[in-house]
């Protein structure tokens, strides 16, 4: 699912006094986002009335809604909800040599097709351009030269043995958890407390976002049978005048209950026996999920673990992390609405996760977030590092806030961003 972030996300100070402001805008994103899109291969429509202006289309047409997803539009017109088509990174028609998504439904982890975007593809077009890709070798460090400036990423080979590779300049692109690990790893008499943490922000302001779901059965059938991933939404709760709640994403989850493989190799029974409770386990199942986000608070951190190390003697990521009592009051509001439509659904609701289940989404920002002060923040509106000239960071842990969206398509946003200011000073 790939998504811009609302205006709104930008100035989350301004607007409700919460969290911070970004030093750029959503304008200053516009462009990005659009090539963005293009660069991924994202299938949408502008059908979204809460989405931020665009300038053009989608670069492919939306999938079109599931069976499910027509059951919680009934549910949610009646409750003056709005559903809406989620934008994709899968093709829905062919593109760029990968065939159109032919419902393998197994988008997570893998994509037989190849429909779905995937870091390959921009890899192998890197390579055919002549950009020479080193894997299995993990930077240990970044090496200044006395002066201010990065000299040489140190890597490993799996062997053990290190390299120096030496450039002129670096982008450190490891999202939220392994940049601010680098950047501690790389302490040296000029940056004792890390490398570009004279602010002490390096690891500081650690946000995912949350999910808030509720689901149970219905007494008829759902048809969910390889539907992919999620195709409705609603952004109407995003920027919402709930008192002391942050935006919530609302999602049309195609779940059709408990995977039959997973299911079947767990069962005692077999044969028939086991069939007939497949099929009466199976396909009467709805949900619905959604994200908040959190607020960045400086306790929520990334450190150094010193008590254990990974396979070449450095200490692995600790984190710090807790929730905030604005993002509880929120998955509390998320999980009244999603038992509103599941009401109206006539579902059996059997489960519900929020504020005292939640977990966290896999969405790591924030650990070097961006800003005009140098003592408050890491990078500034370029992407580059306040302490040091030659470094820039793209990576979802220069976010300022989280929002409610999932980060991959404003990652790619600012690595693009990012690009062009590199560009610029090479």
């Amino acid at each position: 699912m790939v998504m811009r972030l609302h205006e709104s996300d930008f100035r989350r100070r301004s607007i409700d006094g919460a969290g911070a402001d970004w030093p750029i805008d959503y304008a200053d994103l516009r462009p990005y986002y659009a090539e963005a899109e293009r660069a991924f291969g994202v299938a949408g429509a502008s059908d979204n009335p809460f989405a931020p202006p665009r300038d053009q289309p989608h670069p492919m047409p939306a999938f079109p809604p599931s069976y499910s997803d027509s059951l919680f539009a009934e549910a949610c017109d009646e409750l003056d909800i709005s559903v809406h088509s989620v934008p994709n990174a899968r093709n829905s028609e062919p593109r760029d040599g990968r065939s159109e998504c032919v419902g393998y439904g197994t988008c997570k982890p893998v994509c037989p097709s190849g429909a779905k975007y995937s870091a390959d593809h921009t890899i192998g077009a890197a390579e055919s351009k002549g950009v020479r890709v080193l894997d299995r070798v993990p930077v240990q460090r970044l090496a200044t030269d006395g002066e201010g400036r990065v000299e040489a990423a140190v890597y490993a080979t799996p062997d053990g043995t290190e390299h120096r590779q030496c450039a002129r300049q670096f982008v450190l692109a490891a999202g939220g958890v392994e940049t601010p690990r680098l950047l501690l790893l790389s302490r040296s008499p000029d940056h004792p407390d890390g490398l570009a943490n004279a602010s002490g922000a390096v690891g500081r302001y650690f946000m995912d976002h949350l999910f808030a779901g509720a689901g149970g059965t219905l007494d008829r059938a759902t048809r969910q049978n390889h539907v992919g991933f999620i195709t409705s939404e609603s952004h109407q709760f995003y920027d919402n005048g709930f008192d002391g709640v942050g935006p919530i994403k609302l999602e049309c989850l195609n779940y059709a209950g408990p995977s039959p493989v997973e299911t079947a190799l767990t069962a005692d029974e077999w044969g028939d026996e086991l069939l007939s409770s497949l099929r009466a386990g199976y396909g009467t199942h709805v949900a619905m999920g959604g994200l908040v986000g959190q607020l960045p608070r400086p306790d929520n951190r990334v450190t150094l673990d010193p008590e254990t190390t990974d396979d070449h003697g450095n200490p692995v990521p600790a984190i710090e992390w807790r929730l905030d009592e604005r993002t509880r009051r929120t998955l509390s509001k998320a999980n009244e609405i999603q038992h509103r439509v599941l009401d109206e659904l006539g579902a059996d609701v059997g489960w519900t996760v929020g504020p005292d289940n939640t977990g966290p989404a896999f969405h790591h920002m924030g650990t070097t977030r961006m800003g005009t002060d140098p003592t408050e923040s890491v990078v500034d509106a370029r992407l580059r590092t306040h302490d040091v000239a030659n470094l820039t960071v793209a990576s979802s842990s220069v976010f300022v806030t989280a929002g409610a969206m999932n980060p991959t398509l404003t990652i790619g946003a600012l690595a693009l961003k990012a690009a062009d200011h590199v560009d610029a000073d090479l």
